[in-house]
């Protein structure tokens, strides 16, 4: 073999290897696929969804809850940590859409103490007060979650009372 041909074989495998590295990435990309709707966890975010949505379908209702409202509008609501996918149907079982969901951390400004393994979660909005975070330690999260519902039916009964 000369060493014209063996220079030609290197530089055809190069090809073929820098074409298959450009390629590889599109193969792996759907065509025309859209970033996923972030949601941040215990917020909710509006969607517009078609015109003829009917029925939506959620991968993991412990990651996202969706609620149809009017004029094609959707509200996502963060449940968990994770992602999932919201499936969009007509009445005639039709997909319309399909869209993933990312469900992240809290976006407000927070502190996490931890003590070895345990953690607590802080809001600092702009005091530091327990919050109620998935991933916290039992005990903490029980009481804060006790003592916010205890305080929430408070409120309830108090306005309950008042004349509207």
């Amino acid at each position: 073999m000369t060493d014209k041909s063996v220079r030609d074989r290197s530089r055809l495998r190069l090809v073929f290897w820098l074409a298959a590295a450009l390629a590889s990435p599109i193969v792996a990309t759907p065509a025309g696929a859209a970033s996923p709707v972030v949601v941040h966890v215990d917020q909710a975010r509006i969607i517009k969804l078609p015109e003829r949505a009917v029925t939506v379908v959620i991968g993991n209702p412990l990651i996202a809850d969706l609620t149809l409202q009017h004029n094609g509008l959707a509200i996502i609501t963060g449940k968990g940590y994770g992602a999932t996918n919201v499936v969009v149907l007509d009445k005639d079982g039709s997909v319309l859409a399909e869209h993933n969901i990312e469900v992240q951390g809290p976006a407000d400004p927070t502190v996490v103490v931890y003590r070895g393994v345990d953690r607590e979660t802080y809001s600092c909005t702009p005091d530091c007060s327990p919050r109620i975070t998935l991933g916290d330690l039992p005990d903490y999260f029980n009481k804060t979650m006790t003592e916010t519902t205890a305080r929430n039916s408070q409120a309830i009964a108090a306005g309950g009372s008042q004349p509207h």
